[in-house]
């Protein structure tokens, strides 16, 4: 999730007014003589008066049997629980061991945003970088509870469809948390450096993302992700794979099957898309 932890952990998109805002993001299906499986790519915080789930993406939702997601995530309580454990494990690297240089930007930082300077301290940098990703988002009005897994989620479980997750809390955490010390040092970092860019961040992934545009959603992820090449390895290309293989395999199982995951792994040439598109399969483009 991450400009790099940004675009990773939300690709979100937005309006700075408050009017309602039309917004026309990409769906794709991939399908067989008894199976489809629609390919949806979301941003995981939102603010409430941009208007997407409708057209062909409601037609397509409305028509599943099943919602996957990259995953379903365990209440608060679990979740507050595992990043603990994985975050903050005794021995590993954390904030407070940061150069003096380093942690004296931070706390900086810290203060502006209304947080204790040592807040963060028991963090290990991945978990600094991805809550300090977030702190600009929240300031700004974007929520999760808007975003668009939410969305999908509350109204699958209203009409009783099934819902599953490709990964893990644990497993999607787990990720971050098994980046090289110096991998995530340069996340924190180069997080730190683009939190000043948030707004203009933003504002090129809502323009790109409302108008379908997984080309500029792949040049902004790729331009970030080139710096930190375990990164993009991790977050980015192994998943990919990962979920490729799982389209893949349940195209064998008949059915009707709406997938939704975040829009950068349905962008560019080493995208789930791409990896299907080399394996035979079909990939239609529908908005």
């Amino acid at each position: 999730m991450f400009r790099a932890l940004l675009l990773a952990a939300l690709l979100l998109l937005g309006s700075c007014g408050s009017a309602p805002r039309e917004a026309k993001p990409a769906l794709w299906a991939v399908r067989d003589g008894d199976t489809t499986i629609y390919l949806f790519g979301t941003v995981h915080m939102l603010r409430p008066e941009l208007r997407w789930f409708d057209g062909p993406v409601r037609t397509a939702f409305d028509a599943s049997d099943t919602l996957v997601l990259e995953l379903v995530m365990p209440p608060q309580a679990e979740t507050q629980a595992l990043l603990d454990r994985l975050g903050r494990t005794p021995g590993d690297p954390n904030v407070a061991a940061l150069p003096a240089a380093e942690h004296a930007r931070l706390e900086g930082i810290l203060r502006q945003s209304g947080l204790a300077p040592q807040a963060l301290d028991r963090d290990e940098p991945w978990l600094a970088a991805l809550t300090l990703s977030l702190l600009p988002l929240q300031k700004l009005g974007f929520d999760d509870a808007n975003g668009a897994e939410q969305v999908l989620q509350t109204t699958a479980r209203k009409a009783g469809k099934q819902v599953q997750g490709l990964e893990t809390a644990e497993e999607q955490f787990g990720y971050f948390d098994q980046l090289s010390a110096a991998a995530q040092s340069r996340l924190l970092a180069d997080t730190l450096d683009g939190l000043p860019k948030t707004g203009a961040t933003i504002e090129a992934a809502i323009d790109a993302w409302s108008k379908g545009d997984a080309d500029a959603l792949a040049r902004l992820l790729n331009a970030d992700l080139a710096a930190n090449p375990e990164l993009r390895d991790t977050l980015l290309l192994h998943r990919n794979r990962a979920w490729a293989d799982w389209i893949r395999g349940r195209m064998q199982t008949p059915g009707t099957v709406f997938v939704a995951v975040g829009a950068g792994h349905l962008a560019g040439g080493e995208s789930v898309l791409a990896m299907l598109a080399k394996t035979g399969l079909k990939v239609e483009r529908l908005q």
